[in-house]
């Protein structure tokens, strides 16, 4: 019986990964769209269930009563802020005026934004199924238990943070701990998928690799923050500019080191990759790692080569996502034993 439980347990995990990278893959689709703001309320959106389709089914202050519901939320959000000692960053989302501004009703943009809010909602209630499955599996694999409640916790905070980004009018520095929050929650997941996996424990390991896989995972991190710093670049000349070709020209600083950092990127992996395929009984993973760097790279040349198309901006974030997913999978199977995990 237990083992049945472990089993459905491991494949639901594994679902919920699957649906938690449509999820981000949609995020995607609604930033490189800039339908960010499609819904200016939360969570529901322009204050119903189910959105419009008109711009004759709003009031015609709408946009005066979204952006004073904003203006409340953020005054409560300061708050927080104050509370644990960011007064500056406070005092600037209470001051900057331009946060406010509503933009105008658009049906293609709210609709798109809505159906990634559902595909948010699915997730939501994925993990909460893997929190009451848990329960049943709280003796035999307590670990189980313990994480799958700290995952729904996390969801629950990134859904309200969502709101957040909403009420903030998509404040950039609210998108990349939007972010990141979901890489902890892929990391939940993928631990969780793990150690409820029965397959066989790796071969003997050079514990060099943890090191090599360390120094891997640390520069995908910093390449992904480079990259948060490029959308962000890109939505302020956006944002002032329709002509995408103009676009890559214009970016600065940080578009430079985004793009010579990958070459450090790659030059880890495929040193990490050479080495496990030569000596090591994994080999699927290094080769799938190996796969999706070389996917961001002509991803992200896409975009730097052909004016950021619509398609290969959600696409470039869910490849490197998944990079996250797959390192931390094989950091984990370096590093347990396997005869431990399912007793």
């Amino acid at each position: 019986m237990s083992q049945a439980a472990i089993r459905g347990y491991h494949k639901l995990c594994f679902s919920t990964l699957i649906a938690v990278f449509i999820l981000i893959l949609a995020g995607g689709v609604v930033r490189t769209t800039g339908s960010g703001m499609g819904c200016p309320d939360w969570p529901k959106c322009f204050g119903t269930w189910v959105p419009p389709t008109s711009i004759n089914q709003l009031p015609p202050d709408y946009k005066a009563t979204f952006s004073e519901y904003r203006e409340r939320k953020n005054q409560k959000f300061a708050i927080y802020l104050n509370a644990v000692g960011l007064h500056e960053t406070a005092n600037e989302l209470l001051n900057n005026k331009s946060i406010l501004e509503e933009a105008d009703f658009n049906a293609s943009k709210t609709w798109i934004e809505y159906i990634n809010r559902l595909l948010g909602v699915i997730v939501g209630f994925l993990i909460l199924a893997l929190a009451v499955k848990s329960i049943s599996l709280r003796k035999i694999l307590p670990k189980v238990f313990y994480f799958s409640i700290a995952t729904l916790v996390a969801v629950i905070i990134q859904g309200w943070f969502g709101s957040i980004v909403v009420s903030t009018n998509l404040t950039t520095w609210t998108i990349t701990v939007h972010m990141f929050l979901a890489l902890l929650i892929v990391a939940f997941l993928v631990y969780l998928y793990h150690i409820t996996d029965s397959s066989t424990r790796l071969g003997s390991i050079d514990p060099s690799y943890r090191w090599i896989l360390f120094s891997c995972m640390g520069a995908l991190l910093v390449q992904i923050f480079w990259g948060t710093q490029v959308r962000q670049a890109i939505d302020r000349i956006a944002a002032t500019s329709s002509l995408r070709d103009a676009w890559i020209s214009q970016l600065g600083l940080e578009f430079i080191i985004h793009r010579s950092f990958s070459w450090v990127v790659l030059g880890l992996h495929v040193f990490l990759v050479v080495k496990m395929v030569k000596t090591s009984a994994e080999k699927v993973l290094p080769l799938a790692l190996i796969v999706l760097i070389l996917g961001t790279l002509l991803s992200g040349a896409g975009m730097a080569y052909f004016s950021v198309p619509y398609l290969l901006q959600p696409i470039h974030l869910l490849i490197g996502t998944m990079i996250f997913g797959v390192q931390l999978l094989l950091l984990f199977r370096l590093n347990t034993d396997r005869s431990k995990v399912l007793i």
